[in-house]
């Protein structure tokens, strides 16, 4: 059965392309990791898969099992205690499927119809082996055309928006969505119309995240409005929606996914030649991402929407 394994399914959306959808899925996954949740990203974003590169697996390929496709893994899941790692919680397992694997090269161009891009929309719905998963997390490309209306059509058809059904006839949940905004008023004006899609599909909408609001110190970590701020709260509050707070830009977690977050490590030239003792060469920090993941500034507010998601969704399906 397709989406066997899965539990909930949460798709991140937002109506304006470059507010940072793919970033705040993987931060929301390593969160929800961080929780003790097995959690899998789908990147749905078929002409521009990032999540390969955010995750620094590119080089990555999918491999075929008798369930199907099965997912990248990104870290296992760690056992609270464990002499090997030994960390304070428990941690669960993400997994990773987009596109981007399938690619001969990243640099690819992806030319596809709408028929086309439905019909990979559909085989990734239905035969991706995802195994026990608490979370599915399906990153989606800007706007409403024919990516969510497969997404919503395919969803809608292969599990339900009702916890108790979801335990009964053991069909994954939809969960709902996580809309992403910029505080500017042109990007909370065109997430405003993923808000009216979410209400014509029946789709519930757990809250909304303003990211780039303002600017993280690197040292630190004050934030700055370099812009503007409260936009998606204003329009949250506007469509009664939930807000679930904003994030500013964390220059942290941006030398994370772009493989620049050593200890010791400085591209500073002019630091080295003042320098005139031998300094030993920094060793890489070969920790897995999500441990790197704890030391960014905006790990706790994520930390937080994580919780906000996990209390909703499980304490609707415990109340009902």
């Amino acid at each position: 059965m397709p989406l066997t394994g899965v539990k909930n399914v949460v798709l991140v959306l937002s109506g304006k392309g470059g507010v940072g959808k793919s970033s705040v899925t993987l931060q929301l996954a390593l969160a929800l990791s961080l929780q003790g949740k097995s959690v899998g990203i789908l990147d749905i974003d078929l002409t521009g898969p990032s999540m390969p590169r955010l995750v620094g697996l590119e080089d990555a390929k999918i491999t075929q099992a008798p369930g199907g496709w099965l997912p990248v893994p990104v870290h296992p899941a760690q056992i609270a205690g464990d002499a090997s790692e030994p960390t304070k919680t428990p941690r669960g397992s993400l997994r990773c499927m987009s596109l981007g694997f399938l690619l001969r090269d990243r640099g690819d161009a992806v030319i596809w119809r709408g028929p086309k891009k439905t019909a990979m929309i559909r085989q990734f719905l239905s035969d991706v082996f995802w195994g026990p998963t608490d979370y599915l997390l399906i990153d989606t490309p800007p706007g409403t055309s024919d990516e969510h209306i497969a997404l919503a059509e395919q969803l809608l058809s292969l599990s339900t928006t009702d916890a108790s059904a979801a335990a009964q006839t053991g069909l994954p949940r939809l969960a709902g969505a996580v809309l992403v905004t910029t505080p500017q008023a042109v990007a909370t004006s065109d997430v405003r119309k993923e808000a009216n899609f979410c209400v014509k599909t029946n789709i519930p909408v757990l809250g909304v995240i303003e990211n780039m609001s303002g600017y993280a110190c690197p040292c630190c970590g004050e934030v700055s409005n370099l812009f503007s701020s409260g936009g998606g709260q204003i329009m949250a509050e506007e469509l009664k929606i939930p807000f679930m707070g904003s994030v500013p830009i964390d220059v942290k977690f941006g030398e994370l996914v772009e493989g620049k977050m050593e200890a010791g490590d400085s591209d500073d030239e002019e630091s080295e030649a003042q320098n005139a003792q031998p300094q030993e060469t920094a060793e890489p920090d070969d920790r897995p991402l999500v441990e790197r993941y704890r030391d960014c500034w905006s790990y706790p507010r994520f930390e937080g929407f994580s919780q906000t998601i996990i209390s909703g969704i499980e304490g609707t399906a415990t109340t009902t």
